[in-house]
């Protein structure tokens, strides 16, 4: 009986075929590597390196209410065989460094205090900003602040300058508070005989930071009949935050004021001109016949 086929596998490699597969396996994973280097390579510039001092800290940490003068130290490390030049700088927070350019020899840490005042504006709420560093080579490395601002969170606002145009009203908001606002604005407005504006509460596209001042300006393109209006502004945001301002404004529609002046006048004008001429019609009339004094006595 013949024996049973078997199922055909894969076919034997030669020595040519493994040395072949083993040259370009190298050659394949090549690339990987790099990728997967490059972003250490981003993160760190080549030979020296930007960090808080001592913990291992991956970003500063500070709190404190506005007006606070905060302290930290941060360190620049040299591991290189050159020394090398750096300058250090901060974003997005007002810090102040003991050395804003230092010159670091090699295998060498450098450490450089600096301090982190709150802005007195400041809401209560979390902030970031940024210390950099970059050498003579336009390399940079950052370090992250992250910075929280204590104390209560008032929230306030007010209406001001509030004034009324023939087709628009104009007026200001200022944030009185510490939080950062969302106002929403009602208009009203009443005349002689009635309401002749109503506007239901909506919110405004602006977002007002701590002692904030904008000028903003809501359309009324319908002017109302001759009227005498009063408008009144309502401003509200989240926290019990409101603030109201009201003025009066007359309107008169002065095109039909003076086309009826005209009309008055050019009838006034007929009238005098009509009268001129009547005059010039009527006959004069005659004198009465003088005595002639002769000087005779009767």
């Amino acid at each position: 009986m013949p024996p049973a086929a078997r199922a055909p596998g894969p076919p034997a490699r030669t020595p040519r075929a493994l040395a072949l597969v083993t040259l370009l396996l190298p050659l394949a994973l090549l690339p990987l590597a790099l990728l997967t280097a490059a972003p250490r390579a981003a993160a760190e510039p080549a030979g020296w390196s930007l960090a808080p001092l001592g913990g291992g800290r991956p970003a500063f940490y500070a709190e404190g209410t506005p007006g606070t003068v905060l302290r930290d130290t941060v360190s620049v490390t040299n591991r290189g065989r050159t020394p090398v030049t750096v300058r250090l700088h901060a974003t997005g927070l007002p810090a102040v460094f003991a050395r804003s350019g230092l010159r670091i020899p090699a295998r060498t840490r450098a450490e450089v205090p600096f301090t982190v005042t709150v802005p007195r504006e400041a809401a209560p709420g979390h902030r970031t900003g940024t210390i950099v560093a970059r050498d003579s080579r336009g390399r940079t490395a950052t370090v992250p602040v992250r910075l929280r601002v204590g104390g209560p969170a008032v929230a306030a606002l007010t209406v001001e300058h509030l004034a009324v145009h023939p087709d628009r009203i104009s007026y200001e908001l200022v944030n009185r508070g510490t939080t950062v606002l969302v106002p929403r604005l009602a208009v009203r407005a009443d005349g002689v005989f009635g309401r002749v504006l109503d506007r239901a509460p909506r919110t405004l596209p602006v977002r007002l930071a701590p002692g904030a001042r904008r000028t903003l300006s809501e359309p009324w393109p319908g002017r109302p009949v001759p009227d005498r209006v009063r408008v009144r502004l309502t401003v509200t945001a989240a926290g019990g935050a409101h603030g109201t301002a009201d003025t009066s404004a007359a309107y008169v529609p002065w095109g039909a004021v003076a086309g009826g002046a005209g009309v008055v006048a050019a009838g006034t004008a007929v009238l005098l001109r009509r009268a001129r001429r009547g005059r010039r019609a009527v006959p004069a009339a005659p004198r009465p016949a003088e005595a002639e004094l002769t000087g005779a006595v009767s």
